[in-house]
């Protein structure tokens, strides 16, 4: 029996049962930018962005929800400072 708001009471089958969380999919193309990223030193932003065809706005979406950690460093050589960002 169920209780109701107004005092009175239902009959039914048992208690209220919430409905289960829902499973997020994947996308295919944000599980080939993790399956590309998923080296054990990450991949370098540029590579994916330029060579894989993978778009800025997907790898911030990947960052953004937890799936991918990017990580700035500066990069030096030929006596010039670069910025780069490892996925």
């Amino acid at each position: 029996m169920r209780h109701l708001a107004s005092g009175g009471v239902k009959a039914d089958q048992g208690p209220l049962m919430a409905a289960p969380p829902r499973k997020r999919r994947v996308s295919a193309e944000r599980r080939r930018a993790l399956e590309l990223a998923s080296s054990r030193h990450g991949v370098n932003e540029a590579l994916l962005v330029h060579g894989h065809g993978i778009s800025k706005r997907l790898i911030a979406g990947l960052v953004r929800s937890g799936l991918a950690v990017a990580d700035r460093d500066v990069m030096k050589a030929a006596g010039s400072v670069a910025p780069k960002t490892r996925v």
